[in-house]
């Protein structure tokens, strides 16, 4: 009788683990951040950022601080100037502290 039971078991573990896994493959490209664990979409912030400051005259300080606002705000805007407003708040409020915008 034990052993029907532990088959019986067995067989339905593995018809439900199939179910499982591609559950977890979905949520693979969010990350979980804050206390209260909320699931946020993943950011490509290297990529954005070489593309936002490809025309920059100092491309690299450009890289740096456009990599360090696409961590905090998730998001970079579209081209490679201008349109700070798509980002909203976060981007366009965050200054250096000479007070001076930092999120090119």
């Amino acid at each position: 009788m034990t052993s029907r039971l532990l088959l019986l078991f067995t067989f339905f573990l593995f018809c439900l683990l199939p179910h499982v896994s591609s559950d977890i493959e979905e949520n693979q490209s969010q990350v979980v951040k804050g206390g209260n664990r909320r699931l946020l979409p993943y950011v490509d912030c290297g990529g954005l950022c070489k593309v936002r400051c490809s025309s920059h005259s100092r491309p690299n300080v450009c890289t740096r601080a456009c990599g360090t606002c696409c961590v905090r705000c998730k998001c970079v805007p579209p081209g490679t100037s201008g349109n700070r407003e798509v980002c909203g708040k976060c981007y366009t409020d965050m200054t250096t502290h000479g007070n001076r915008t930092k999120c090119p």
